[in-house]
């Protein structure tokens, strides 16, 4: 996108498009400052920016919400005030593209990141991961299919593709992770829920085992997994 634009002398067009992904991901940093959310790092993509989070999977769902939820309304008062100052068309154009485009249930796009945030208030956490990169992976064939192809779109649509298929390599290893961390940290959830397995649980919910009509806490369960020492 860049190189197109700089061959066709489109250097206005480039600036407010970043300018706009900047600012997007910007509202998104200003909240997870507030919450104290470790930044990793900012990523440029040939589609917008992708802030990277160095982040526990359990922290709260609201807190993740509210976190997300600020790209969208920072760039929606940016782009409103740039208007008022400027009327420039190109600049709600590229704003409602960006948004658009961003809030598609694609992984790792922000609406694939509202779609997860739904799917854990209703189910597991395993679950809620798997749905969300099939709910990509059908979304992109959607997409393939009611849009016009042309060379950009379809480095882009090769691009998220590639992400969907990574983040479902890692789904094990995730939801391992996540097991790891009720393990190995003291959440506290004020939410309870009885259980059968680790595959039923939940972010935000603090779980009691009924296994063979006895019932065990979280890190007694996941204490068999993880203690290694003992294993050893």
């Amino acid at each position: 996108m860049a190189f197109a634009s700089l061959v066709t002398g489109n250097f206005k067009g480039l600036l407010l498009f970043t300018l706009i992904v900047l600012v997007h991901e910007l509202g998104h940093i200003i909240a997870a400052l507030y919450y104290k959310w470790k930044i990793e790092k900012i990523l440029l993509l040939p589609f917008g920016a992708l802030t990277i989070f160095h982040e526990k999977l359990n922290r709260p769902i609201k807190e993740e919400f509210i976190i997300l939820i600020s790209g969208p309304l920072v760039q929606i008062i940016f782009t409103f005030l740039l208007s008022l100052n400027y009327h420039n068309p190109d600049i709600q154009a590229y704003s409602n593209l960006i948004l658009f485009f961003n809030l598609l249930p694609i992984y790792p796009l922000d609406g694939s990141k509202l779609v997860n945030l739904l799917l854990n208030k209703l189910t597991s956490f395993k679950k809620s991961h798997i749905l969300t990169i099939y709910i990509s992976f059908l979304t992109i064939f959607l997409l393939f299919l009611n849009v016009q192809i042309s060379l950009v779109f379809l480095l882009i649509i090769i691009f998220i593709t590639i992400k969907v298929i990574d983040e479902l390599k890692k789904h094990h290893a995730l939801f391992n992770l996540f097991l790891f961390e009720r393990y190995n940290y003291n959440f506290h959830f004020s939410k309870h829920k009885t259980i059968k397995n680790v595959k039923q649980m939940k972010r935000d919910y603090t779980h009691l085992f009924k296994i063979d009509n006895n019932y065990k806490t979280e890190k007694e369960v996941l204490s068999k997994r993880f203690d290694f020492k003992r294993k050893m």
